[in-house]
């Protein structure tokens, strides 16, 4: 969740640390599989994201995600899409996309979510079972495509 701390005390090794696991961690689990993508007949990639990394959903006041402020958390999903997209374009025959779960009671937020764990693993799921003409390099929730 990153260093949950105010915008102004975040520093550039709280937002390293973030981003090697969002960002980079991504890339090197990425890289390491493309082998095995690229040989499988129906590869997909699935990567979780957050509604907290949406410029559109952070920008809503009615929205639960303009109310959480994290630096390197929230920066770090939009990172997140980027990167998504830059491998759908790199790899059209491999489905690349990125999932919003939505605030799902987990460990990560003390179980305060409003979503149990099944319904935030809906669209993780749904997107894992696509084939090979399905979506690829976009921003998805359980009701659709996110605006990011």
């Amino acid at each position: 969740m990153g260093a949950r701390k105010p915008v102004g005390e975040v520093t550039g090794a709280d937002m390293a640390t973030t981003y090697d696991t969002n960002v980079f961690g991504v890339v090197r689990v990425t890289h390491a599989f493309l082998p095995l993508l690229e040989a499988s007949d129906a590869p997909v990639v699935v990567n979780v994201g957050s509604g907290l990394g949406s410029r559109a959903a952070t920008s809503d006041p009615s929205r639960v995600e303009f109310h959480v402020t994290a630096l390197d958390y929230n920066s770090s999903k939009t990172a997140l899409v980027m990167i998504t997209a830059q491998y759908a374009k790199a790899f059209p025959a491999i489905r690349f996309n990125a999932v919003d779960p939505g605030y799902t009671a987990t460990d990560l937020n003390g179980h305060t979510g409003t979503q149990t764990i099944e319904e935030g693993t809906e669209i993780i799921v749904s997107m894992a079972s696509i084939d090979s003409d399905g979506p690829t390099g976009g921003f998805f929730d359980r009701t659709g495509p996110v605006v990011w």
